[in-house]
C-alpha cells in the first residue's frame, strides 16, 4: 500500500487504482491526473492501462515514485511538436490553423521517438508483407523511447506499483491483459502491442501471438479491475475517460466523423458497473442464505461454497472526463501540437483538482454497499452548477 494509508484522503487505506484509456495525442490530459493525485498522497497502488493508457501507465509504474511524474514530462515533452508562436498571442483561428497543420506534420513526417512512417512499404499498394509490418507506420522508435525512460526492473519488481495492460490477440479476436503480478516479464514490446491500432500500427509479437491495440476490444479497462481476484480490499478507482459519448448532433462531415470516433472509443463502463453490482447483490443473498441455514447443513461442501462467494469490500468509482475544446477535430488524438499537449496536461490537473477536492468517497456508505460512482462536480459558473446534488458531489449505486 502506498503511504496513502494515513493520508487524509484516504484514512482508511484504500487501495488506489488509476484506469487510463486510449486515446493518443489526448493521453496528455492523464498525465494532469496524475500529476494532480502524486500532490495530494493519492499515489496509484495499481495502474491499468491501453493504449496511450498503457505508455503513460508504464512510465508511472516503471520508476520509481520521486521520478514518475519527471519520466512522464520528459514522455510528454518529447511528444510535443513545438509550436511557430506562443499560442496565447494567437487568434482562435490561427490557434485552429496551427493544430492542423501540426498534425498534418504528425501524419506525413510522424512523430520523433514514437512513430515515423513507411513511405515506401508494399502494404500501403495493397501488397503482402511480414505481419510485423502490415501498417502505415513503424513503431519501433517508441522501443527506444520506452527503453530509456522505463526501468523495467522496477516495472516488474512484486513491490513495486502494479501495472496491468490490455492488447487484443490477433488470432482469437481475445482480449489478453499482461500483468506484472503474474508469472513473466513485461518488456517494452507489451507496451507496443497494448498501442498497435490498425492499420496504422502494426501489430506486436509475443511469444508467438500478434497482438494489437486493446482498444478494439475495450479502450477502458475498467473491466480489468472488476475482475480481479488477486486482492479483494475496498479500492479508490480514478477513471479518466478521455472520449464522451454524449455530444451535439453533427451537420459537418468533420463533425460526423469526430462524433462517430467519440462513440467508438468512450467508455462503456457503465454497463460494466450495473452488472458488477448485480453479481456482488447476488452474492451477498447467497451469503445470507447460508448464514440462515442450519449448521448441519452448513457443513455441507456444496453449502461451504455460499460462504466463499463475493465479498465485503466497496469499490469508489471517480470518473474524471475529458471535456477539451479541440474543434470537433476527428484528429485530435494526432494533435501533438505543445500548445494543445500542455493545454490537455493543464485541464487534466485543474480536473483531478476538482475531484480530491470534492473528496466523496470520504462520505460514509454502508458495509454492504458495493459500489459508489462518483461524478466531478460541476464548474462554478456550469448550468448544473445550481442543480441539487448529493453530499459531496457523490452518486451511490446499490443496484
Amino acid at each position: 500500500m502506498s503511504d496513502a494509508d494515513s493520508h487524509p484522503l484516504n484514512p482508511n487505506g484504500m487501495r488506489v487504482v488509476l484506469v487510463l484509456q486510449g486515446g493518443g495525442a489526448l493521453g496528455a490530459y492523464q498525465a494532469g491526473v496524475y500529476q494532480a493525485l502524486h500532490e495530494h498522497g493519492l499515489t496509484p497502488d495499481w495502474v491499468v492501462g491501453t493504449s496511450i493508457g498503457a505508455i503513460n501507465a508504464a512510465l508511472l509504474a516503471g520508476n520509481r515514485e520521486e521520478h514518475r511524474l519527471e519520466r512522464i514530462r520528459e514522455f510528454w515533452d518529447r511528444m510535443s511538436q513545438r509550436d511557430p508562436y506562443d499560442p496565447k498571442w494567437m487568434s482562435e483561428a490561427q490557434r485552429r490553423q496551427n493544430i492542423r497543420l501540426s498534425t498534418l506534420q504528425a501524419m506525413v513526417s510522424g512523430i520523433r521517438g514514437f512513430f515515423r512512417p513507411r513511405p515506401f512499404s508494399p502494404f500501403g499498394f495493397g501488397l503482402r508483407v511480414p505481419a510485423e509490418q502490415a501498417s502505415f507506420y513503424d513503431t519501433e522508435e517508441l522501443n527506444a523511447t520506452l527503453e530509456e525512460l522505463v526501468d523495467f526492473d522496477v516495472l516488474n519488481s512484486p513491490e513495486g506499483m502494479r501495472l496491468t495492460v490490455n492488447a487484443l490477440r490477433v488470432s482469437t479476436g481475445s482480449l489478453v491483459s499482461f500483468d506484472s503480478l503474474d508469472p513473466g516479464h513485461i518488456t517494452a514490446d507489451h507496451i507496443r502491442a497494448s498501442g498497435a491500432l490498425p492499420p496504422g500500427f502494426a501489430a506486436v509479437r509475443i511469444d508467438g501471438e500478434l497482438y494489437w491495440d486493446g482498444g478494439l476490444y475495450s479502450n477502458t479497462p475498467l473491466q480489468t479491475v472488476l475482475d480481479d481476484t488477486h486482492r479483494p480490499v475496498d479500492t479508490l478507482c480514478f477513471m479518466v475517460d478521455l472520449w464522451s459519448a454524449q455530444g451535439p448532433e453533427p451537420d459537418t462531415l468533420e463533425e460526423v466523423q469526430t462524433r462517430q470516433k467519440d462513440v467508438t472509443f468512450a467508455s462503456r463502463s457503465q454497463r460494466n458497473l450495473d452488472d458488477y453490482v448485480k453479481t456482488r447483490r447476488l452474492q451477498q443473498k447467497l451469503r445470507e442464505l447460508y448464514a440462515s441455514m442450519p449448521p448441519q447443513q452448513r457443513s455441507a461442501e456444496h453449502a461451504r461454497d455460499l460462504a466463499e462467494l463475493g465479498c465485503d469490500t466497496t469499490l469508489h468509482v471517480v470518473r474524471v472526463p475529458y471535456a477539451g475544446h479541440d474543434w470537433h477535430m476527428a484528429l485530435k488524438d494526432i494533435n501533438f501540437s505543445q500548445g494543445s499537449v500542455q493545454w490537455r496536461w493543464n485541464q487534466g490537473y485543474a480536473d483531478a483538482l476538482r475531484a480530491i477536492g470534492a473528496a466523496g468517497w470520504l462520505a460514509h456508505v454502508s458495509e454492504d454497499t458495493p459500489l459508489v460512482v462518483h461524478e466531478l462536480p460541476p464548474l462554478p459558473d456550469s448550468p448544473a452548477a445550481g442543480a441539487p446534488q448529493l453530499p459531496l458531489g457523490v452518486k451511490a449505486t446499490a443496484g
